[in-house]
């Protein structure tokens, strides 16, 4: 039976997928109806992602989104799932001056909004971080390679891992997550035959955006998979939908049938008491006859 199929999904169901032959399957939520059909097509993990900031508020970067904002869009896809694992972003400035910051923002992710595990960015710089969260009982996944919350410091939305000197530090990176307690790790923006070699090097599941089939699993942001995106998408993106266009000719056969008056029709309106359509009707016959006002 495929797993899609089975119970609720929890961090050591998660970290037990590790080499599974069925991949591990994620993709962003940000609001309880987009939350609740994902859940119910069998999504593994529900990333509340703090590319939402982008995607769904028009920033240019993550970086503006607040832990209020991610407080907020949490608890809307938690109210709406029943079987995937919701996991949700520490956004910028939330893990990085320090520990007990890191905890109590971690904490209130967990306990205000219900989110059974936070993603945090980066490698060995952050894995102190990790390790406090998971000794406060917060499961943490990791992100490293292209980690968008280090736009300025990368320079921009680079593709990671490109060199032998990458490749080793990517490695290391994973090795301290691994070390520190993370239960999975998202692998972004990097050859995949470098995602393959991190991959095989850490014994915690894989999941990959934009790094090759060899993860343990794939996430992409909805809005790209769907075509709510206005720009070009990048090359890992498969695009299942055109909801853009759809919702776009939608509206514009409202506005048609409200200007020509076809909307709404008399079965989309509400009828009167029938007790009342007398009355009615002999108001509207004396407002024919009466004068027009002046």
């Amino acid at each position: 039976m495929s797993r899609s199929n089975q119970g609720k999904i929890t961090v050591p169901g998660v970290r037990s997928r590790k080499g599974a032959p069925e991949k591990l399957v994620a993709l962003t939520a940000y609001d309880y109806p987009t939350a609740r059909a994902l859940d119910q097509s069998g999504v593994d993990i529900l990333l509340v992602g703090d590319s939402l900031g982008m995607v769904v508020l028009g920033h240019e970067t993550t970086l503006p989104v607040t832990l209020e904002v991610m407080l907020h869009h949490t608890a809307a896809v938690v109210r709406a799932r029943t079987r995937a694992l919701v996991v949700a972003d520490m956004p910028f400035l939330t893990y990085h001056t320090g520990a007990g910051d890191a905890v109590r923002n971690a904490g209130r992710l967990v306990q205000e909004a219900g989110a059974e595990a936070v993603k945090v960015e980066g490698g060995r710089a952050r894995a102190e971080i990790v390790r406090a969260l998971v000794a406060a009982d917060i499961p943490v996944m990791g992100h490293i390679g292209l980690t968008p919350q280090a736009i300025h410091a990368l320079g921009g939305y680079r593709v990671q891992g490109k060199s032998l000197s990458q490749l080793g530090d990517l490695l290391e990176d994973a090795r301290a997550l691994e070390e520190a307690g993370v239960f999975s790790i998202v692998l972004e923006g990097m050859p995949a035959r470098v995602a393959g070699l991190v991959t095989r090097a850490v014994s915690v599941p894989t999941v990959g955006i934009g790094a090759g089939p060899d993860c343990d699993g794939q996430v992409l942001v909805t809005h790209d998979m769907l075509g709510f995106t206005a720009t070009a998408p990048a090359r890992f993106v498969r695009r299942y939908a055109d909801l853009s266009d759809i919702i776009a000719e939608a509206g514009r056969r409202f506005a048609a049938d409200v200007r020509s008056g076809q909307y709404p029709s008399e079965r989309e309106s509400y009828p009167a008491p029938a007790e009342m359509e007398a009355e009615l009707d002999r108001r509207l016959a004396q407002e024919d006859v009466a004068e027009p006002r002046r």
